[in-house]
């Protein structure tokens, strides 16, 4: 459901080589599985559950593989949202996905555009860790209307602000995520994609 090629283009660039698929087989095989998308919640997981992914997905994150979500990516991993109510997302992480709500006149949704990120409190940097040399206040590029809000406080890797501080990032085991675009976040975007890659 939307960037799969840009993605693609910005992985091959830190040197993965890459298979763009619809097929649950191919997450089998795969060694990591990066998970983009743009777009509805509710129409996502209706097409993720037609094709068999949801549980290709669910399963390939139980067998330890690196995971990486973008955009939509993250907010799947979630259990329900607000933009869809009634559907049961991906529920590999525990809360839920809550729209920007500002008084009329305040800060336009969606949010879009560039931001910072920051480190979770408690948060330190770790061996092999998904933001290594990335700055604490790197900016990142931003589009969405919707943010998580993840049970296990733990589970926050990256806060940004817009009006309030909400998740923009998550790390837990093999999972990570993001709310941003790394693939057009520039040098610093790509930066964390190389991280990805490198993950053993």
């Amino acid at each position: 459901m939307g960037n799969l090629r840009s993605v693609q283009k910005a992985l091959e660039e830190v040197g993965a080589k890459t298979k763009v698929t619809a097929d649950p087989a191919d997450l089998k095989k795969c060694a990591k599985v990066v998970f983009p998308g743009v777009g509805s919640f509710g129409d996502a997981m209706k097409e993720l559950d037609r094709l068999g992914l949801a549980d290709a997905i669910r399963d390939s994150v139980a067998g330890g593989k690196p995971f990486l979500g973008l955009c939509l990516g993250l907010q799947l991993l979630f259990e329900t949202s607000e933009e869809s109510k009634g559907v049961r997302g991906l529920s590999i992480l525990k809360g839920e996905v809550r729209r920007f709500r500002f008084p009329r006149g305040g800060l336009k949704v969606p949010h879009m555009g560039w931001n910072d990120i920051k480190r979770s409190p408690g948060r330190k940097v770790g061996r092999a860790d998904i933001l290594s040399g990335v700055p604490d206040g790197s900016y990142m590029y931003f589009v969405h209307s919707y943010y998580v809000k993840p049970e296990d406080k733990k589970a926050a890797l990256t806060v940004t602000g817009y009006g309030i501080d909400f998740v923009s990032g998550v790390s837990a085991g093999n999972v990570h995520a993001f709310q941003f675009h790394p693939e057009k976040s520039q040098a610093v975007g790509l930066r964390i994609l190389k991280n990805f890659v490198d993950l053993k």
